[in-house]
């Protein structure tokens, strides 16, 4: 079983910057993606940002630019710098893991508890 805890969040003024943290614990298979989604009051579920173990990355457009994406796999954690914060990246971020023991199976999916993140205007 894996368990993930997000760590970073906060409250901050337009234009700062958080750095959140993603700590696994458990066994991740080699085969894995990492991704940071958000839940924004009356949006839907949004992918952030993700990173596959062959270090793959994908962010979302609204975030291009301004995060950052990065892994550390020796750490088993993965990180999301967010600089120039806009009121609209308020939200709750949760880290989230999809791994495959083989390829052609159907992957195992963790969510860590999520972690606040507000910007003021």
């Amino acid at each position: 079983q894996v368990q993930l805890v997000e760590s970073g969040g906060g409250l901050v003024q337009a234009g700062g910057s958080l750095r959140l943290s993603c700590q696994a614990s458990g066994t991740i298979f080699t085969i894995n993606t990492r991704s940071w989604y958000r839940y924004a009051p009356g949006n839907e579920r949004e992918l952030v940002a993700s990173i596959s173990g062959r270090g793959t990355i994908t962010y979302a457009d609204s975030v291009k630019g301004r995060f950052t994406i990065s892994r550390d796999n020796a750490k088993n954690a993965v990180y999301l710098q967010m600089n120039s914060l806009k009121p609209e990246d308020t939200g709750v971020y949760y880290c989230h893991v999809e791994t495959w023991r083989d390829p052609f199976d159907v992957p195992y999916r963790y969510w860590g508890q999520g972690t606040q993140v507000t910007v003021s205007s």
